[in-house]
């Protein structure tokens, strides 16, 4: 097995007074900063999710989350993106144990991606908060502010171990991505005939959004991400009530279906065992940045 983390970072004090730097180890005390800091933050986020799933919370105005949910251009099913969720939450418990692990790339990749985590987890206990009080302007300016961090944990930690990827960047950045849309046409409040129409062409920026990530990075997991998201729009617009041209959920699943196969399509070599990266392999952080599921 291999050692343990480095007990002292190597990077210039400069970048060691940036909780976001990307540094090639971190001392003891910084890990386990870390190992307290994120479950802490996760476990706020998740009991609560959770909580406000099923119970409405206290005060006034204040309704479960997914009452929240009105007849709107990107309005979601409830049941597929609460899946969704759940399997996200399930795969950033096992980003928790990369902290524990002995083998120095996962934790220093674990320890980069940690501050972007935490931010992650804070602000969207801010924005479960701010919409079940039904706060919408302020709950999309959270999810703006979180989309910047999970974007900048993209770019900075593209060749983050794979286990590590999805659940603490890829899997998130996706849902917030579609959440931008869906909490926008909430607080906008706008379900008529003219904003369906320009609905319909926005939608298909997230094939767009897709396949960035699947030319630049052959990152299929954003593409399956986004796919899951777009059948559940679709699933939730065929529920809303019938309207003249509606045409969204028709969209959302031909986008849906467009970027699971093409993912299929990148991630099929993996799939053959001609993936360089097989499961399970271990990518460092030190190695350039080449796309993250790159093929030979």
């Amino acid at each position: 097995m291999a050692d343990s983390a480095p007990a002292n970072d190597s990077n210039g004090n400069g970048s060691s007074l940036n909780p976001f730097a990307k540094k090639d180890s971190h001392s003891d005390q910084s890990i386990l900063l870390y190992k307290i800091t994120t479950t802490i933050s996760w476990l706020l986020l998740v009991v609560s999710a959770i909580y406000t799933t099923f119970a409405s919370p206290n005060g006034p105005n204040s309704h479960k989350f997914w009452h929240n949910n009105p007849s709107t251009p990107f309005a979601q099913s409830s049941i597929f993106t609460s899946i969704y969720v759940l399997i996200i939450f399930i795969l950033q418990s096992g980003y928790a144990y990369a902290l524990y692990m002995s083998d120095t790339t996962y934790v220093t990749s674990a320890a980069n991606l940690g501050s972007h985590f935490i931010a992650n987890n804070l602000l969207l206990f801010g924005f479960v908060f701010l919409f079940t009080h039904m706060h919408y302007w302020l709950a999309l300016f959270l999810l703006v502010l979180n989309f910047g961090n999970l974007s900048m944990a993209y770019f900075r930690h593209s060749t983050a171990p794979r286990a590590i990827h999805i659940g603490t960047v890829s899997g998130p950045l996706a849902w917030n991505f579609v959440a931008l849309y869906w909490v926008g046409a909430i607080a906008v409040h706008s379900n008529h005939f003219a904003a369906r129409i320009v609905a319909n062409v926005f939608i298909w920026g997230w094939l767009g959004y897709g396949v960035f990530f699947l030319v630049a990075y052959k990152d299929y997991t954003m593409g399956f991400a986004l796919s899951v998201l777009c059948f559940s729009t679709g699933v939730g617009q065929f529920l809303t009530r019938p309207h003249l041209f509606q045409l969204q959920w028709i969209f959302a699943f031909t986008i849906g279906g467009l970027l699971f196969l093409l993912s299929l399509a990148v991630g099929m070599p993996g799939l053959l065992g001609r993936d360089p990266f097989p499961r399970g392999q271990i990518v460092s952080e030190d190695r350039e940045r080449a796309p993250l599921l790159a093929d030979d």
